[in-house]
């Protein structure tokens, strides 16, 4: 089957909520991170800054997985511009540069109708290619908080992950109620509106990829973890039947317990991949902690392991070549 992997770049000021988000090393660095990751996929570390984006214990990202599985599988990459502060250093598609708002203080995504008629634009070109399947991951710091905003919204008692193992749980749910304070929306009061629920409290990522998911017709898998529910549910609503699409995710994010992956998958009607990576015996802690609760998914890291696994090559190949892919890293910090 002839795939490509579409990696969509989008940004929320909600990342700069202190404690909300751990991808990057603060949260002013959060504003790079989704150009960075889609730099490092294809370079040696990124342009935009010096440093693969990590968090502030010093993990590194997910997108270590992601190029790891391209290295071994060589599937292409088409990176597209969801919505951003800043481009990356390479060729993109740009859809917009709006970046999603703080949602306790305003409607997060004014821009929503045009962003996903764009990206469904997107999709109908790429739909008239041979490309029988699309694998869409993610960067977007702060997304889980926007994903679970939009599953509320939409009905859903879903919990969402976080790249930390202590989910700031109760301060997404502060930050979600203000939200719903301000916009006079009670959990499921737009379940028949799911394009308003982007508006109010999603992200350009999120609106992107409902477009592209709108306007290619055939096989789409969802990359990533809680966040492409918040997608799925919205399709949903929008009904689109789920038989054509899935979400690929790592097992960090179906084990983890305070969060509500399998059963909100379940809700929605979704089957989902996650893939058996495993770095208990890596040599670095920044990776051995992947096994200890942090980071878990990002920059479409389980839907690369898949397309790796259906090109031949079995998780434990991924993960070996991520740990030398880390080895490297090192080196050129040393």
């Amino acid at each position: 089957m002839k795939s490509l992997f579409v990696l969509v770049l989008g940004n929320t000021e909600i990342s700069l909520i202190p404690g909300i988000s751990v991808a990057g090393a603060t949260p002013e660095l959060t504003k790079l991170t989704p150009p960075a990751d889609a730099e490092y996929l294809f370079y040696e570390k990124p342009r935009i800054i010096d440093a693969i984006p990590v968090t502030p214990e010093g993990h590194p990202t997910p997108a270590i997985i992601t190029k790891a599985a391209r290295e071994l599988a060589k599937f292409p990459i088409l990176v597209v511009r969801g919505g951003t502060y800043l481009p990356p250093m390479l060729p993109h598609v740009h859809i917009s540069d709006k970046i999603g708002r703080d949602f306790r203080e305003e409607p997060a995504l004014p821009e929503v109708e045009e962003i996903i008629e764009r990206a469904k634009l997107l999709g109908e070109e790429l739909n008239k290619t041979n490309i029988e399947e699309l694998v869409i991951g993610e960067s977007t710091p702060g997304g889980t908080t926007t994903a679970q905003a939009v599953l509320w919204a939409l009905g859903y008692e879903a919990r969402t992950s976080s790249a930390s193992p202590s989910n700031p749980q109760e301060l997404k749910r502060k930050v979600i109620e203000e939200g719903f304070k301000r916009a006079g929306v009670e959990k499921g009061s737009l379940k028949d509106d799911p394009i308003e629920a982007i508006r109010q409290f999603g992200d350009p990522m999120m609106a992107t990829v409902v477009g592209l998911s709108l306007g290619f017709r055939k096989n789409v898998v969802l990359a990533g973890g809680t966040q492409m529910l918040a997608v799925a549910a919205v399709l949903k609503a929008l009904e689109e039947s789920m038989d054509r699409f899935m979400i690929a995710t790592t097992k960090w994010i179906v084990q983890d317990k305070s969060a509500t992956f399998v059963e909100t998958a379940r809700e929605i009607g979704i089957i989902t991949y996650s893939a058996d990576l495993d770095f208990s015996n890596s040599k670095f802690k920044g990776l051995q902690d992947y096994e200890r609760g942090y980071v878990k998914e990002g920059v479409g890291a389980g839907g690369a392991t898949w397309l790796a696994v259906k090109a031949g090559f079995s998780p434990e190949d991924v993960s070996r070549k991520v740990e030398e892919l880390y080895e490297r890293l090192m080196k050129m910090k040393g």
